[in-house]
């Protein structure tokens, strides 16, 4: 069997635009995606799964409708299904 290390940096590296995230693995079902963003997203839910959020480099908020959390580096949240959040760098 053959076995990948996935670094962060090497394919974050090779992201241009923003906001569009790509599939850097698959596990059973989930799919991990890495993600450059700059500016804010729109409000959205994800009425099926919840969303994990991992910075990597930099800074971010995600915004909800009663409260606002802040990100740095190696930090990570997890919003779960159904809420309403809008993240920004």
């Amino acid at each position: 069997m053959s076995y990948k290390v996935i670094n962060f940096r090497e394919k974050l590296a090779k992201l241009t635009d923003h906001w569009s995230p790509k599939v850097i693995a698959e596990m059973n079902d989930y799919q991990f995606k890495l993600v450059k963003i700059l500016g804010e997203f729109t409000w959205h839910d994800h009425p099926d799964t919840d969303e994990v959020f991992i910075v990597v480099s930099g800074q971010m908020e995600i915004e909800f409708r009663d409260n606002t959390i802040f990100l740095g580096p190696g930090e990570m949240t997890v919003v779960p299904k159904g809420v309403e959040h809008k993240p920004r760098a």
